[in-house]
């Protein structure tokens, strides 16, 4: 009984999909074909390079106030210790509290590459949903995506059309 109602159901999934047309397209090809995203991609690792090494540098610092702790730990008052405790947990807070601020998840590095990509993806997005509207397709799909698709024919490929409709064309 249920490899019937299994065979029904792609009987039917088949017939719904020769009704339809669908293209596919290679998203990584097209941003590796648009410069504006090189350069934006390019501007994203330096400004993370740069932040970066801002994190690194509190933590070094952070971790050189604890081995100079260590080292004078027994030389040092009760008073003395929490200061030196205190310092040192301050910093490594800080340094956290850096890395959270460039890098979380509304970082200034997230919202910089939502202002250097979107437009660029916006952009892109209107030119296959232009193409899609001419040509009839109810489904462009991204073979470049992790989807599943193990063979797409060079002839529902519209890569190449995209790029030449964003003025990027060979």
């Amino acid at each position: 009984m249920k490899k019937m109602i299994t065979l029904i159901v792609l009987i039917a999934s088949a017939m719904t999909m020769q009704a339809q047309k669908f293209a596919l397209l290679d998203m990584d090809y097209i941003l590796k074909n648009i410069p504006a995203y090189e350069r934006a991609n390019e501007q994203l690792s330096q400004v993370s390079k740069k932040w970066q090494a801002e994190v690194e540098a509190l933590q070094t610092e952070a971790q050189t106030m604890y081995k100079d702790y260590q080292k004078e730990v027994v030389f040092l008052s009760q008073e003395q210790k929490k200061a030196r405790q205190d310092a040192i947990m301050e910093k490594e807070r800080e340094a956290s509290e850096l890395k959270k601020k460039y890098f979380g998840p509304e970082g200034e590095l997230f919202k910089k590459r939502t202002a250097l990509m979107t437009p660029i993806q916006e952009e892109i997005y209107n030119a296959v949903s232009e193409i899609a509207d001419n040509r009839g397709y109810q489904l462009v799909l991204d073979r470049a995506s992790d989807s599943g698709i193990i063979f797409g024919s060079p002839k529902v490929d519209i890569s190449s059309e995209v790029l030449n409709r964003l003025g990027y064309g060979k």
